[in-house]
């Protein structure tokens, strides 16, 4: 147990297995060893264990609890719900399985459900930080921005979770005439660019702000927005006074869902580069099938970054990631149109090899970062992408991006939503059931006919 709670979790497993030979039928071995490798994401294993201990010991609570975790990472989520009620029968003021199970309801959309189970959490225990951000993803996922991201910034915490940039005082917000704030990247690509809309609200407080970023993003963010000054990760940190994460601008500025700025758009993509991808499409529609019209031209991107050094984001990624045949049924509902790929990474591959009657054309070897990207998303008619960069590159561009989300939906999307606050070109296809991605490719096809018949190609 101690080389488990110290992180050693390798370690512990082996621990775990001489122990339990010892004792098979021990309950709390049996939850303790089922939680860890549902941390490692054996999950098939590690439910295996958690139903032998519960059933050994129905009275095991930790088992009930852990349980309903590794359900709820498999999105067994009615399961998961039962399991955490289970073990609160036996003891109500279990504040780990409070909060958890009402993140299982946050997933299936039961936020004023999930709410009080939340708040009895951290009345329990106030320093919980998986308690408090499991609060805050469901404040945010319900449209509560000023509370939600006051929450968020529990993510800071535990120990390790800050860079050598946040040695520095947070910047909060106040009007700092005389002071250098340094904005930096939290998170992936997405967030940034997601994020990066407030800058300009932060520069009206602060003499001056430097803004950090990943050296993928500098080219494209420095045209979209010329007066402020970006650096890449790789350059040299110039003095500064005070700092702040991307993503905790909008605590620091109090946003709300009626203050989110630049909806209708702000990335602006290099003319030069435009030109270039508009003559290289030219050419394919000049050398694809004859047709008396302008083919409609469509961006793909069917998976996220694997992220595999990242427990908690690899588990998302494989939620909201899918693969290229699953786009198959586009081709048949819109034969004329042109698809191109917009996958970067080691799942474009499959552009190489499409399904048996899909054409895609595949230009991704002249991408080699997010300015290029916006160039070519420049150029297109419309992009349908799952929840990645990609979709905010065009849904900044103000580009119609049809996005295709997993069930449990990103809290940044809210819930229930096909439209967001985020991005007015923007439209979502959520899951109805989780991993099951044919009904909102379904959906996709129908709008997609209608969207070809009234495209105005002139």
């Amino acid at each position: 147990m101690k080389l488990h709670l110290s992180g050693h979790l390798h370690e512990a497993a082996k621990a775990y297995q001489v122990a339990l030979q010892k004792a098979p039928e021990n309950a709390d071995l049996l939850s303790n060893y089922g939680g860890l490798l549902c941390s490692l994401g054996a999950y098939d294993e590690a439910r295996r264990l958690l139903v032998q201990a519960v059933t050994v010991d129905p009275a095991c609570v930790t088992g009930w609890c852990n349980l309903g975790n590794c359900l709820q990472r498999l999105q067994q989520y009615g399961d998961a719900i039962a399991a955490y009620r289970n073990g609160l029968q036996i003891m109500p003021t279990h504040a780990l399985a409070l909060s958890n199970l009402g993140l299982a309801l946050d997933c299936c959309g039961e936020h004023a459900l999930a709410k009080n189970f939340h708040q009895t959490a951290i009345s329990l225990d106030p320093d919980n930080v998986q308690s408090r951000m499991n609060h805050a993803r469901s404040l945010l996922s319900a449209g509560d921005y000023q509370n939600g991201f006051r929450e968020y910034e529990w993510r800071w915490v535990p120990p390790g979770t800050r860079n050598d940039l946040q040695a520095r005082e947070q910047w909060k917000g106040e009007v700092v005439p005389d002071a250098t704030l340094l904005i930096h990247a939290d998170g992936h690509f997405g967030d940034m660019l997601q994020f990066v809309r407030f800058v300009p609200e932060a520069e009206k407080r602060c003499g001056r702000v430097i803004v950090r970023v990943q050296k993928e993003l500098l080219s494209l963010l420095q045209r979209s927005f010329p007066a402020t000054c970006f650096i890449s990760e790789d350059d040299l940190i110039p003095e500064y006074d005070v700092q702040c994460p991307v993503m905790s601008l909008p605590f620091a500025l109090g946003t709300t869902l009626d203050t989110l700025p630049f909806a209708n758009g702000y990335l602006r993509a290099d003319p030069d580069k435009v030109a270039v991808w508009r003559d290289r499409i030219d050419k394919d529609i000049a050398l694809g099938p004859v047709s008396n019209r302008i083919p409609l031209r469509v961006g793909l991107v069917w998976t996220g970054s694997p992220h595999r050094d990242v427990p908690g984001a690899s588990l998302i990624d494989q939620r909201r990631s899918t693969d290229l045949a699953s786009f198959a049924p586009l081709v048949a509902a819109v034969p004329d149109a042109m698809f191109y790929s917009l996958q970067i990474g080691e799942r474009a591959e499959q552009a190489k090899t499409p399904p048996h009657g899909m054409r895609i054309i595949d230009h991704t070897a002249m991408l080699r970062d997010f300015d290029d990207t916006a160039a070519f998303v420049n150029v297109l008619d419309l992009v349908i992408a799952v929840d990645t960069s990609t979709a905010h590159v065009a849904a900044g561009l103000g580009k119609p991006i049809w996005m295709l989300s997993r069930f449990d939906q990103c809290w940044r999307w809210l819930s229930r939503r096909i439209d967001t606050p985020w991005y007015d070109t923007l439209r979502i296809y959520q899951q109805a059931k989780p991993l099951d991605w044919g009904g909102p490719i379904e959906r996709v096809c129908v709008d997609l006919q209608k969207f070809n018949a009234s495209f105005d190609r002139e």
